[in-house]
């Protein structure tokens, strides 16, 4: 049946065309049934649209999102509360015509201003939200808008509870002019005293997001999420464009232009967004017992066992720590943790994939994991710069470990690098200061670190994620001042003498226990691959669960301190 013969065209202004202007022999819809996606141009039924997430079901373009059903995709049923309801801003410029045009969006949206905040439950966890509604002025940020944000932040911290915000702004408010400019100072320091009463803030970014909101409560996030292809950024692409007088490169500004760039954790689609929060939100939970899971987790312990040293020679040891069938980061992170959540990104250039890291649990506990990375596969060891982190990697480790400390929780490390990348650019962005930095901070992180050697350890480059109250090695792996080929270049300028070399450097575990550098020494079957790592890991499993019981017990200035002495005693 045709379109034309459903529908009784009573009047014609409720339809609309599909079809061309002038409506000769086309058929026409009731208004509000059809809408054309702006992304693949074709007709789709609204209704669809609003039951697939707001998403295309033809492309997977993503329209805008109400404030209001936003809170509905988000939270529990029924658990929503709004906060600050008929707080409205003035006119602080006489700007004519602005009171009328608030006024007229008030009516047409139905909302009070460009923000609605409240506190709901996600997935059973009780949050504060923050949703900007793009209709009203395209989300732009007044002294309304920045004083709810303000105020729902600051109920946040006296209830102890997360805050999560949903931002979608074109930026400052113009009509509003300086005291627009100050809501981003008020926001961000509001954000400030949550961070410090140790409280999680979530910030998802969906397009668009912009200038002063992109320059203050967006960016700030301990977790930064975003919706796919959303454009963020803080001048818009046409003001860059005439500028400098260039084409911007395709997908400039986008979601996973900054995902690339490091300034994001995860791009997270819409249909999957709350079971993500709903999972970062339950690692975060709060427990005022910090020793909280442990009970269970020391009923794992068994007895340690001897490690019996194979008659191999060190340069045999170093062969084996370089296998390519030897197990990755990555294996060892999917043997051993739990719900293993991925964070990218060091938030100031790049996400370097020779370290990867995120949160997880281990037999309930969260746990922050960090792993040097070399991959697989020929594209997975390009991607994963065989290896060899730049600065753009530490800088992601430690902002990981910052975050662990915040939040309490145990940093679990797997170092495996032939050594801190050597470039050009790596020595451009400061190779040496991050590596610096990271065992400055490490040194005095307050909470429990334990690093183990699992394949290659070699240079600053290993020491830097190694700063820890433990470190442990596993039988054929090697830890050095930096490769045998480069000792013997170095002092007998002959690269061919590295099998010599290996031999008089002490890089073995068995060496470095006896030399107390490490605490200990994980056995490992011959011939280990993938296929036998869980006989390494039941070992590292039970580890674990004593080293976390232990140190979890210990006040922080005793914590801090071992760690110290552990190192000033070498």
């Amino acid at each position: 049946m045709k379109l034309k013969d459903m529908f009784k065209k009573t009047n014609r202004k409720n339809y609309i065309s599909i079809h061309s202007s002038d409506n000769q022999g086309r058929p026409e819809v009731p208004e509000g049934l059809l809408k054309k996606c702006n992304a693949c141009k074709a007709a789709i039924v609204t209704e669809d649209v609003k039951s697939n997430y707001y998403i295309c079901p033809k492309c997977h373009n993503y329209f805008r999102v109400h404030a209001r059903r936003r809170v509905e995709m988000i939270a529990d049923e029924g658990t929503f509360e709004e906060w600050d309801q008929g707080l409205t801003g003035g006119n602080p410029l006489s700007f004519p015509g602005y009171e009328e045009k608030v006024k007229a969006l008030q009516e047409k949206t139905g909302l009070d201003e460009a923000v609605l905040t409240g506190k709901a439950k996600i997935g059973g966890v009780e949050t504060v939200l923050g949703v900007c509604d793009g209709r009203f002025m395209m989300a732009s940020m007044g002294e309304a808008v920045g004083e709810k944000i303000a105020r729902a932040v600051e109920r946040a911290t006296s209830e102890k509870l997360p805050v999560i915000i949903f931002a979608c702004s074109g930026g400052a408010r113009m009509q509003e002019g300086i005291v627009s400019l100050m809501q981003m100072a008020k926001t961000s320091a509001a954000l400030k005293r949550h961070s410090d009463a140790g409280l999680l803030y979530i910030s998802v970014l969906t397009n668009p997001t912009t200038g002063g909101v992109t320059a203050s409560f967006a960016m700030l996030g301990d977790i930064i999420l975003a919706e796919p292809k959303a454009l963020i950024g803080f001048a818009g692409p046409r003001v860059i464009e005439q500028t400098i007088r260039q084409k911007l490169p395709e997908g400039f500004q986008k979601s996973e232009f900054l995902l690339e760039h490091g300034f994001i954790d995860r791009i997270v689609e819409r249909e999957e967004m709350k079971e993500v929060l709903t999972e970062i939100l339950k690692m975060h939970e709060r427990c005022e017992d910090k020793t909280g899971g442990c009970t269970d987790c020391c009923s794992l312990v068994k007895e340690e066992e001897h490690t019996e040293y194979k008659g191999l020679t060190s340069w045999e040891r170093v062969q084996i720590s370089r296998k390519k069938e030897r197990p990755v980061g990555s294996e060892y992170i999917k043997e051993l943790f739990d719900g293993f959540i991925e964070f990218h990104g060091d938030r100031y250039f790049k996400d370097d994939r020779a370290i990867i890291g995120g949160i997880a649990r281990f037999h309930g506990v969260p746990v922050t994991v960090i792993a040097q990375e070399k991959g697989t596969t020929t594209k997975e060891n390009i991607e994963h710069n065989f290896g060899m982190p730049s600065p753009d990697g530490y800088r992601k480790a430690l902002r990981l470990m910052k975050q662990a400390e915040k939040f309490h929780r145990p940093v679990i490390c797997f170092v495996d690098t032939p050594g801190a990348f050597c470039g050009l650019e790596a020595e451009e962005r400061g190779q040496g200061e991050a590596i610096a930095r990271n065992l400055y901070e490490m040194s005095s992180l307050k909470t429990p670190i334990v690093s183990i050697v699992i394949g290659e350890g070699a240079s600053g480059g290993a020491l830097a994620i190694a700063l820890a109250d433990e470190v442990w090695m596993l039988e054929n792996s090697i830890y050095t001042i930096l490769s045998p080929e480069g000792f013997a270049s170095i002092l007998w300028k002959d690269a061919k003498r590295a099998k010599e070399a290996a031999g008089v450097m002490k890089l073995t575990a068995n060496h470095l226990k006896s030399l107390d550098i490490v605490e200990r020494v994980i056995a490992e079957p011959e011939n280990f691959t993938t296929a036998n790592l869980q006989d390494v890991t039941d070992k590292i499993d039970a580890y674990l669960a004593k080293f976390i019981c232990d140190h979890a017990a210990m006040d922080v200035e005793t914590l801090v301190e071992k760690r110290y002495q552990r190192f000033r005693r070498i």
